[in-house]
């Protein structure tokens, strides 16, 4: 399944290079992973549910 994010360096939606499943400090989950073309860390926050 691709998961795609706004990666800020770019200004652009890209795909997330290595998505990861994470659980956010507040509890809520979160995909993460990397911009393939400038390397940044994306965050992609999920719905609760």
């Amino acid at each position: 399944m691709a998961e795609v994010g706004f990666c800020v360096k770019c200004k652009e939606k890209r795909e997330i290079k290595d998505p990861t499943r994470v659980t956010m400090k507040n509890g809520r989950p979160a995909i993460k992973g990397t911009c393939p073309k400038c390397g940044t860390v994306m965050y992609k926050i999920l719905s609760s549910k």
